[in-house]
């Protein structure tokens, strides 16, 4: 009796991709920490004027009067371009954190620090005036650069009648595959926490390097280009607590207080890194510098991972190009920061406004510590790019941006894998992005 022939297994190769990082812009060349943050102001507004002032006239009229600050008349219609600075009673000053350090007058934590009583001041170059009228006080932030249409009142209020924002440079066309070709974010894995139960986060590994899967699952994921890690790679339980409660006007070092969440990740980055390319970004717990833009974290760090060319370190903010697909995105601090200074519950909704008034970090440096840029403010948006993220955030959120041009961006949300066991896969074929769960505790 012959014996019946083996079926030989089927392998998947996994499809190479053209990248190139386009995060120059984010990475520091010098440490100068003795200058002042007006300069950064200053050019964000010098910078931002020329193309708003253009969008203001494409939006009211090739003959609406620009006026700065100093030349307003009364009752006279015009348009004014500043800077808004957001007076808040809550948000929190640098002498009550003075007064918990030494147990004066403790504050109570908040969610949010908005209330009715906040004001919205337009701020240019030289003079400030406060805004009335109609205008969104509560969803505004400070650090948003804008036109505003209105009129001063004798009571040296400006009126405002309508609002208009920088008109980002246009896009590239999406570029088209004729091949599914997937990209796989993932964010805040929380490695070093004690007891955390690792199984999610193996089984994620093991689906995309193919060692778990039906065949359709390992075809599909052996599809998947490139990983993006956005950031908190490590747990808040791995911070020096004497570190995280320093003020913030002080030096402050975010340091991992045992390597042990440092050789989980390393471990995790082997066993991707060996199959697929992984740009891994710092965020808020991880071991790098605690402003914007974090630096990329030290490869030294990951001994096993290091020995692979496709483990790529990255800054936070990022912004690289995928098979022709430019994709920008943040570990979350930005749209965090945010939340907390506005109304606005909904973080897709932050992003989205991030996008539509140019700027990755509007609140810089007020609410959020960044470096101290003298000639250039780098999170202010070149172009609108093709997908825009925001990682380290409560739940996966997509939407495919639209303006009245029919210039188009994807924007994602991506989960904190730490509480959701979740990361998103994208499709750049489709543009389709969908919430991708390794754990049945999460499951709907």
């Amino acid at each position: 009796m012959s014996e019946m022939p083996s079926k030989e297994p089927i392998t998947f190769e996994r499809p190479s991709s053209l990248y190139e990082n386009l995060s120059s812009r984010f990475q520091l060349q010098d440490r100068n920490f003795q200058r002042q943050y007006a300069h950064l102001y200053c050019e964000r507004l010098l910078t931002m004027r020329k193309n708003i002032v253009a969008g203001a006239k494409r939006k009211w009229g090739s003959d609406v009067i620009i006026r700065k600050l100093f030349e307003l008349k009364n009752n006279e219609k015009c348009c004014i371009v500043g800077t808004f600075y957001k007076h808040m009673e809550l948000k929190p000053n640098i002498l009550q954190e003075i007064s918990e350090e030494h147990n004066l007058i403790p504050q109570p934590k908040k969610d949010k620090y908005v209330s009715d009583s906040d004001t919205l001041i337009l701020e240019d170059e030289l003079q400030r005036i406060c805004l009335v009228g109609n205008i969104n006080i509560q969803k505004a932030c400070t650090g948003m650069v804008a036109a505003v249409l209105g009129e001063e009142k004798e009571s040296g209020k400006f009126h405002v009648e309508d609002t208009c924002f920088m008109h980002l440079n246009q896009p590239a066309p999406f570029p088209t595959l004729e091949e599914d070709r997937y990209i796989f974010f993932i964010s805040g894995l929380g490695l070093g926490q004690e007891g955390k139960n690792l199984m999610g986060l193996q089984l994620m590994v093991d689906l995309i390097t193919g060692q778990l899967g039906s065949q359709e699952e390992q075809e599909k994921y052996s599809k998947v280009i490139r990983v993006i890690l956005a950031g908190d790679g490590l747990s808040y339980d791995t911070q020096d607590k004497t570190v995280l409660n320093t003020a913030k006007y002080l030096s402050r070092k975010v340091q991992a207080t045992t390597v042990e969440g440092v050789k989980e990740l390393d471990d995790v980055l082997t066993q991707l890194v060996s199959n697929v390319p992984v740009d891994i970004m710092p965020g808020e717990f991880d071991p790098t510098n605690g402003i914007l833009p974090q630096q990329p974290l030290h490869r030294c760090m990951f001994p096993q991972a290091n020995i692979y060319k496709t483990l790529n370190c990255v800054t936070n903010p990022y912004d690289a190009k995928v098979d022709g697909f430019r994709i920008l995105g943040t570990s979350g601090q930005a749209i965090t920061d945010i939340y907390q200074y506005t109304t606005n519950e909904n973080r897709l909704e932050i992003l989205e406004e991030t996008l539509k008034t140019g700027h990755i970090a509007p609140t810089a440096p007020d609410t959020l510590a960044c470096y101290p840029f003298l000639k250039e403010d780098p999170f202010i948006l070149p172009e609108i790019p093709h997908v825009y993220f925001a990682g380290n955030q409560s739940k996966f959120e997509s939407k495919l941006w639209e303006d009245e041009a029919g210039r188009k961006c994807l924007l994602l949300t991506i989960p904190r894998f730490s509480q959701t066991q979740s990361g998103v896969m994208l499709n750049l074929r489709t543009m389709e992005a969908s919430a991708v769960v390794f754990s049945s505790e999460f499951m709907q």
